[in-house]
């Protein structure tokens, strides 16, 4: 499948394990780059539903000087939104649990932004998925972080664990897109725009 990108070396430019995996559900062969030090702040006044797709153009900008002709480099950002605030990935244990009581019983968006780039085109999206967690427990949130660790995760959480099945009580969008990259239409923008 995509005989339309077999000319382009494609690169992941995430050291995510999961958008790794869900790359390769794609079954398209891929390297993994990752430069470190790039700037991931977004202006104050952004929208929330647009930084995602911001950050991941920022990170497809620093990789912008080195992709070679017949590279494609895919880069990513995802977050976490509840009344239009940001939950990106928690700085401590404590934090991690504070998030996941912020979230329960309540709906969330997660978004996903994606940029693809070659040196002659940039495609850039953003795809957006509500999510819904039942009521739960300090005892839960807390059992669930010491547990599952997720200080790397946008909100505390990894939906494909634990908590996903315990807590989510509905996803209305992409699942993979909450796991950090929405596949589909990645699959579609390789397909009809490279």
């Amino acid at each position: 499948m995509l005989d339309n990108i077999r000319k382009y070396k494609v690169v992941l430019a995430s050291k995510s394990p999961r958008r790794k995996e869900l790359l390769g559900m794609l079954d398209i062969p891929f390297e993994i780059k990752v430069k470190e030090g790039i700037d991931e702040t977004y202006p104050a006044d952004m929208p929330a539903n647009e930084v995602a797709e911001y950050l991941s153009c920022l990170k497809g900008k620093a990789y912008a000087a080195d992709i070679k002709e017949n590279e494609l480099v895919i880069t990513a950002d995802t977050i976490v939104i509840l009344d239009e605030k940001i939950y990106g990935k928690p700085h401590s244990i404590e934090d991690a649990i504070e998030m996941l009581m912020q979230l329960q019983g309540r709906t969330h968006t997660v978004a996903s932004g994606v940029c693809v780039a070659t040196k002659d085109k940039i495609v850039s999206f953003t795809t957006m998925t509500a999510v819904t967690f039942a009521p739960l427990t300090r005892d839960e949130a807390s059992w669930y972080v010491e547990k599952y660790r997720p200080l790397d995760k946008a909100g505390a959480y990894g939906i494909q664990e634990w908590i996903g099945c315990a807590a989510v009580a509905s996803i209305d969008g992409s699942f993979y897109n909450v796991m950090g990259l929405p596949v589909h239409q990645l699959y579609n923008v390789l397909k009809n725009d490279f």
